[in-house]
């Protein structure tokens, strides 16, 4: 999978509980996640984010004592904190992304056009003529090789005066980088954005003005893709522990479903 499809995501037991990693807090195991403290929907410090309430109930379900490594999800996220081992489990990774073993999809999101409701403007194509007339609003990553998917199509399309860029790291010192791009649309900076959708839908549930969501077609451009399956990532070799989260992933599924939709998460059919 390539990276700037990755980093754009902006971004989803078989084993006894024992067998699990001791941190010497007596006989309870911890569960050890590595998140970013600064990036809802996803996570935050605050444990206000989905993935925080999905671990939270994992961490429950195991009897384990949940703890978080911190560090802001850009490029050496994995090196330093899964590689690095003072975690164990990363939430809200592409399935099959290959720096990890992933679990089995917890959900399927999409790549999302965002407009405000009065604009009426209805877009659903990436080769929507309109586009070409409007101001669109996309996350850059921060090189020309690893950009999000609709920073690359636009471009291949010739629409690059009219494209404006978000940067998907941000001012890291205000809360949720990403959501910039959203706030765009509503404060018409842009016509449109196109946005991965579990940012989307969460900061138009919470915009003042309203916003519509259209997913984006095609669902894969060329290499492409704007449709992932979300899953969990543990250490290449930890086998076992892959089994365990899959097996809670599958017992969890509709208390996992119900969080998702409670933070507007776009759901696809898995």
């Amino acid at each position: 999978m390539k990276r700037a499809a990755v980093l754009a995501i902006a971004g989803a037991g078989v084993i006894a509980g024992a067998m699990w990693p001791m941190t010497g807090h007596g006989s309870v195991a911890t569960f050890r996640v590595c998140a970013d403290p600064n990036n809802l929907p996803f996570s935050n410090e605050r444990g206000e984010g989905f993935e925080n309430r999905i671990a939270s109930l994992i961490a429950g379900d195991l009897g384990e004592r949940l703890e978080y490594t911190w560090w802001a999800q850009r490029r050496g996220f994995v090196r330093n904190t899964l590689n690095a081992r003072s975690c164990d489990v990363i939430l809200g990774v592409p399935a099959h992304y290959e720096m990890v073993r992933t679990t089995q999809p917890y959900y399927r999101s999409t790549y999302v056009f965002v407009t405000r409701r009065d604009r009426r403007l209805h877009i659903t194509s990436l080769d929507d003529p309109a586009l070409r007339k409007l101001r669109v609003g996309v996350h850059l990553i921060g090189d020309d090789y690893a950009n999000s998917p609709a920073a690359h199509s636009l471009a291949q399309r010739g629409m690059i005066a009219n494209v404006k860029g978000y940067t998907l790291y941000g001012d890291y010192s205000k809360p949720n980088p990403p959501a910039r791009l959203i706030e765009a649309v509503a404060n018409r900076e842009v016509d449109v954005a196109v946005a991965w959708g579990p940012l989307a839908g969460y900061f138009a549930k919470r915009s003042s003005v309203p916003l519509d969501l259209v997913p984006v077609t095609p669902t894969r451009d060329g290499p492409l893709p704007y449709v992932f399956d979300i899953a969990m990532g543990v250490r290449r070799g930890d086998s076992a522990r892959a089994a365990t989260l899959d097996a809670e992933l599958a017992r969890r599924r509709p208390e996992i479903d119900r969080i998702l939709a409670e933070y507007g998460v776009p759901l696809l059919s898995r």
